[in-house]
């Protein structure tokens, strides 16, 4: 696809320099290259990919891998340069929420994706993680889970049976913990909550409200956030935040006061862990979902898509290399890339032995695997009835829900007033689309 604006003889010098060094055939080769476009920058994480491209290509002596590492903060931008030049690789790691616009921008190969997946088998993986990459029809996907995060309460054992509490299971139980704690005066509180005017603050709302029944549009799509289930769980937000720190609190904020003692629970994804195995505290985190009426927890997977308009060939290649990175002993090589912070999202990786001989795994014990399986429980706004709305991806880019958080915890302004002007806002943007 050809961005509006860009002169043709711009786009073809891109184009003409990028294949060049990119896909297609190699001189006098007879071998098909493809590239593969990822965020993994570190040298550590690239020589594990690396490794995974040798072996894949010993395996396919017919294919040529050819890798694009681009850093995290510009990969969004970079897939667009790409893709206005009409130069995308053919294979491309992609988190969900991105996979939407792309999808929306008809820049996957839904077909060849779901090819791949039902050839690998749909019960390998975690219900919630496909769910994550379904398709806004249900019938295909948008890219095959590779590995994932999941995100709750984190708390420490010790300080809660200090006070006589055991694991919160309840909104109420939540509550009384975070009252129990917190002493202003002393720099205590109660909860690490984010705050903050951003995604973080939408993340970790969601789940609580998700646990009420409330989502942002109904099974026919249409805006449903100004709805008595969404006040109540913007309510109790807004008590609860009475026991975390001052401020628009971050990620930073939030995971300093878990990890110095300042609070004894946290909303925070499963990137906390490394830092609870570096402290030699392993044994003393537990990991809550707190029940309103259902189970919900929030979690995110990164995925492997596969580029639209591709040459059979460059297809072929691309759907043998998806499919090489899908077996167990491969996704088990990415997912220990970052050891307790990614997820399996494959139920033979959580049996593979490498990944239960990882010391960073093997330190939380049976905790490892009760995270792992919480991908059952995925419940993320926009999606309904198994239908993922890719226009969820709009209200989320609004800025409109952190901004009502914020306003509500931080301002301390009314729930339904500030509801109100996040619904309009909303509802305006949905229009213009």
């Amino acid at each position: 696809m050809i961005k509006k604006g860009l002169s043709a003889f711009f786009v073809l010098l891109i184009a003409a320099a990028l294949t060049a060094c990119g896909s297609g055939k190699e001189n006098g080769s007879g071998k098909t290259t493809i590239q593969f476009m990822h965020s993994s920058v570190e040298q550590e994480r690239l020589a594990v990919i690396n490794e995974l491209v040798a072996k894949f290509e010993e395996e396919n002596p017919d294919v040529k891998i050819k890798q694009v590492p681009v850093e995290e903060d510009s990969y969004n931008t970079k897939v667009v340069t790409l893709a206005s030049a009409g130069v995308l690789p053919e294979v491309i790691e992609v988190g969900q929420d991105y996979a939407k616009v792309m999808d929306k921008d008809e820049l996957i190969d839904k077909n060849a994706v779901k090819n791949v997946i039902d050839q690998v088998g749909h019960d390998r993986f975690y219900d919630g993680a496909l769910k994550l990459v379904k398709t806004e029809d249900g019938k295909s996907f948008t890219g095959l889970p590779i590995s994932g995060w999941v995100q709750g309460i984190w708390y420490n054992k010790e300080m809660l049976r200090s006070k006589g509490f055991e694991e919160p299971k309840s909104w109420d139980e939540v509550l009384a913990i975070a009252k129990a704690f917190t002493d202003s005066k002393n720099k205590k509180y109660g909860i690490a909550l984010p705050t903050v005017e951003g995604g973080f603050s939408e993340q970790a709302f969601s789940q609580f409200a998700l646990s009420n029944n409330a989502n942002v549009l109904d099974r026919e799509g249409k805006l449903t956030i100004n709805a008595s289930e969404m006040k109540e769980a913007l309510t109790y937000y807004q008590k609860l935040a009475k026991y975390t720190m001052p401020g628009s609190n971050d990620v930073t904020e939030v995971k300093d006061a878990f990890m110095n003692g300042s609070a004894p629970m946290a909303v925070y994804s499963t990137y906390i862990l490394p830092a609870v195995y570096e402290q030699g505290n392993s044994a003393n985190i537990g990991f809550a979902i707190p029940t309103e009426d259902t189970k919900a927890v929030y979690g995110s997977v990164s995925a492997l898509t596969i580029s639209s308009g591709l040459e059979d060939e460059q297809k072929t290649a691309a759907k043998k290399f998806v499919e090489f990175m899908a077996q167990p002993e491969n996704m088990t090589s990415w997912v220990l890339m970052s050891p307790g912070g990614a997820q399996p999202v494959s139920k033979l990786v959580v049996e593979n032995e490498v990944y239960l001989a990882n010391d960073v795994v093997k330190s939380f014990g049976e905790l490892s695997t009760e995270i792992a399986a919480s991908f059952n429980d995925i419940q993320v706004f926009g999606l309904v009835d198994g239908k993922n709305f890719r226009k969820m991806g709009d209200v989320t880019s609004s800025g409109a829900i952190p901004t009502l958080i914020n306003a509500i915890t931080v301002g301390e302004k009314k729930v339904n007033s500030e509801l109100k002007k996040a619904d309009k806002a909303i509802s305006e943007i949905l229009e213009e689309k």
